[in-house]
């Protein structure tokens, strides 16, 4: 893994990992030699996590699950769409139906005088209305 990442590693400084007897000794001391410090979660949380895998699973969900990544720079691509949608139209429950970039609830006024515009992200697989 240190490998693929190439001189990116000389950047990193931590490494946030869970408990799982998969990750050994052996496997923190390659990180370890990159003088990276080794986070590990708390014992017995297995929802310590869950607000990263919960956007992990809609990141997953609403546009990797759709679209054939070719490589790097493809997934840096559909990700930064993704992001942009996320962050300046999606909806979000917890904010009254706004997304994070907005400030106020945008005004609806005569409906039958607008049109609907649709616009498509990530060649359609995600749709955008205004």
């Amino acid at each position: 893994m240190t490998a693929d990442l190439g001189q990116r590693v000389e950047s990193l400084r931590f490494l946030l990992r869970d408990r799982d007897g998969k990750y050994g000794q052996p496997f923190d001391a390659v990180f370890e030699a990159e003088e990276m410090e080794i986070l590990k979660s708390a014992p017995r949380a297995p929802r310590m996590n869950a607000r990263c895998e919960r956007a992990i699973g809609s990141i997953r969900r609403e546009a990797l699950d759709h679209v054939l990544i070719m490589n790097e720079a493809h997934a840096r691509q559909v990700l930064a769409a993704y992001q942009r949608h996320y962050n300046e139209h999606r909806p979000h429950r917890a904010r009254n139906q706004l997304p994070p970039g907005a400030r106020e609830q945008p005004a609806t006024g005569d409906l039958e005088r607008r049109r609907l515009l649709r616009t498509r992200v990530l060649g359609g697989v995600i749709n955008e209305y205004r």
